[in-house]
């Protein structure tokens, strides 16, 4: 994994977007990629993104869930498929 790997979660800052975000740093961890997860709060950035719905999880710019999901295996599963 390279240090050019951006790992974002966009959201309002509403409990089910921190919770996403806390999730994604634990399955970030578990997957030993060095890298920090940005939480992006910032209405205009995600607009800029065209998303219309939070939470989102984004890998290298790329939105690959929309949504909430406490399912750290499929965050897991997510992120490493969308490395490539």
């Amino acid at each position: 994994m390279t240090n050019k790997t951006k790992i974002q979660v966009f959201g309002s800052g509403c409990p089910t977007c921190k919770k996403l975000h806390e999730i994604t740093v634990t399955a970030v961890k578990d997957l030993g990629i060095e890298n920090e997860v940005e939480y992006i709060t910032d209405i205009q950035k995600i607009i800029e993104m065209g998303l219309m719905t939070t939470p989102v999880l984004a890998v290298n710019g790329k939105a690959v869930m929309v949504g909430f999901s406490p399912d750290i295996e499929k965050i897991k599963d997510l992120i490493t498929k969308n490395l490539e």
